[in-house]
């Protein structure tokens, strides 16, 4: 303890009790009738504005994790990093359309999670069980990472112990957030979102604007970065990256941004954050506004290079004695900056952590309850029955992605992170490609998640790390040379990588696509669509629009 920058701890915890009591107060703050209902504890009632939604989406996209993690890989790799910066540019355009479609079907049926709207659209629960699991699994470790970027600047701060004692601090910050998760729901993050983007926008534009200015300016920063990406990695031989990309990784950028973007709204937190705007009118604005925050993520991604050239050194972790880069931006403004202004960026980090975790857990907790809970063990369960289950269940993701802290190594949730994007990606031809047809049959579909999943995982496990020596689950850059396709290598010898999650994809739509054709003909039955054409249209102020609460 003697190495406590205590300036920047006490800085820390006085804006963390801030967002504590902000916590514990959201429980009265745009509250309905009650909370003992999952529209209410779940989704805030469904009435969030632009400007609610605006920084809700913004916490919930934007996470802690990221902050530290993509200037931590332009520090190691160079341009690969900037693939974070097209990849949430290109995602609003997107999923503009169909996010209008899903609230509008969810609000008209009552659906609180996408298993919700894949059971009512093919009359399957066998499938909105899959879509179920994989959001859980898939969400689980996003939100143990979220406790890497906040353990980061807590080792930073010199509470870097190890053990239960040591991670005593991590302990205690989510033994709060989980206290005022389950009295307060998703307003909770909702109103503490509030404080951690003005934060976050204000610590990033100070940062790079005063950073060049003190290390030479822009020009220095990228000769410095440039010649230090070149020098040979001491376990491989070859440069470490690059400023710009190259021949070979050219195809993974695109595709791994294509992909992200494409996966971005299918994970459960997202789609909560849609589901819980006011109308279609809101997501219409914040679809124009969100790009806000990409342009502050592309700042923030030259961090890796400010740091490159300010010689920051990474804070070793303490249980495999290596370097951890996730430590790179928070030991930058530990050294660059006066210790109030690190303590006030130190907890826009930490607060950064709070809101997605919050958010996942929810999201976790409703398909928990709505999808397998109410559908499998309790079929005539209440709202009140629903919303107690939902709440226990937050309790649980949120320890559980604590026990990944405390007794896994911190890489093995990255690693399942990696897996993480891949799988739900696997979902978005129940999710989103149903929003517009129902031409895809309910086996078509499972036996395309089936191919997608299985070959995807099979794709991540294949790919080898020699700079850190493992052998599996080495990172998201697939040479085409070693795609296989039952034992045949259409693209043997090439050195190009691409995205795995991308390829998974394209074979699972094949299948579903394969398999759908043969069940019409033999006319396999289908689930019965329990929707209406004018459900995708219904918007706020239709009068005949089912009330808030009744499913």
């Amino acid at each position: 303890m003697s190495n406590l920058q205590w300036p920047e701890l006490v800085i820390f915890t006085l804006l963390f009790l801030l967002v504590t009591v902000l916590g514990f107060v959201a429980s009265r703050w745009k509250a309905g009738n009650t909370l003992d209902h999952l529209d209410e504890w779940g989704l805030g009632g469904r009435k969030f504005g632009s400007w609610i939604t605006w920084f809700l989406l913004g916490g919930d996209l934007y996470t802690a994790y990221t902050f530290v993690a993509v200037p931590a890989l332009m520090f190691g790799a160079g341009a690969l990093g900037m693939y974070a910066l097209p990849y949430t540019i290109i995602v609003y355009p997107i999923v503009l359309l169909p996010a209008l479609r899903m609230w509008s079907v969810s609000r008209s049926r009552g659906y609180v999670t996408p298993a919700d709207f894949v059971r009512g659209r093919f009359g399957s629960p066998t499938l909105a069980l899959l879509v179920a699991i994989t959001g859980i699994v898939a969400t689980m470790p996003y939100i143990a990472l979220q406790l890497v970027g906040l353990e980061s600047v807590l080792r930073t701060m010199g509470l870097n112990g190890s053990g239960i004692v040591g991670h005593l601090p991590l302990l205690i910050a989510f033994v709060i957030l989980a206290l005022y998760t389950y009295q307060s729901g998703l307003r909770a993050p909702a109103l503490i979102a509030f404080v951690k983007d003005i934060l976050i926008y204000i610590v990033i534009l100070v940062a790079i604007i005063y950073l060049p200015i003190k290390l030479g300016g822009w020009s220095h920063i990228f000769d410095s970065a440039a010649a230090k990406l070149a020098k040979p990695n001491p376990a491989t031989g070859k440069p470490s990256g690059s400023i710009l990309l190259t021949s070979n990784n050219q195809l993974q950028y695109a595709t791994l941004a294509l992909g992200s973007a494409l996966a971005l709204f299918l994970y459960p937190h997202s789609l909560t954050s849609v589901l819980a705007s006011r109308g279609r009118s809101v997501i219409k604005r914040n679809m124009v506004a969100l790009p806000a925050y990409s342009l502050l993520l592309g700042l923030l991604a030259l961090l890796g290079y400010v740091a490159i050239t300010a010689g920051v050194k990474p804070i070793n972790n303490n249980a495999t004695g290596k370097p951890d880069s996730n430590t790179i931006v928070p030991v930058l403004f530990d050294t660059q900056f006066p210790s109030w202004f690190a303590g006030i960026a130190f907890a826009a980090i930490g607060i950064g952590a709070l809101v997605p975790a919050a958010i996942m857990s929810i999201a976790a907790a409703n398909l928990w309850t709505r999808n397998i809970y109410k559908e499998y063990i309790k079929k005539n369960a209440t709202p009140g029955q629903e919303a107690k289950q939902a709440k226990l269940a937050s309790l649980i993701v949120k320890f559980g992605a604590v026990a990944f802290i405390l007794f896994i190594d911190p890489q093995f949730s990255i690693d399942l992170q990696l897996m993480g994007g891949v799988m739900i990606l696997q979902t978005l031809p129940a999710v989103a490609l149903s929003l517009y047809t129902r031409w895809f049959h309910r086996w078509g579909l499972i036996a395309g998640w089936v191919v997608g999943m299985g070959w995807g995982l099979i794709m991540l496990y294949g790919i080898p790390n020699p700079a850190n020596g493992k052998k599996h689950f080495g990172g998201s850059a697939l040479p085409l040379g070693d795609l296989s396709i039952f034992g045949w290598h259409p693209f043997a010898g090439s050195a190009v990588q691409i995205y795995p999650g991308f390829v998974a994809l394209i074979a699972n739509i094949v299948v579903a696509v394969i398999v759908t054709v043969i069940a019409r003909q033999l006319k396999v039955v289908n689930g019965t669509d329990q929707t209406e054409p004018e459900d995708y249209h219904a918007d706020e102020h239709d009068k005949d629009l089912r009330p808030i609460g009744v499913h």
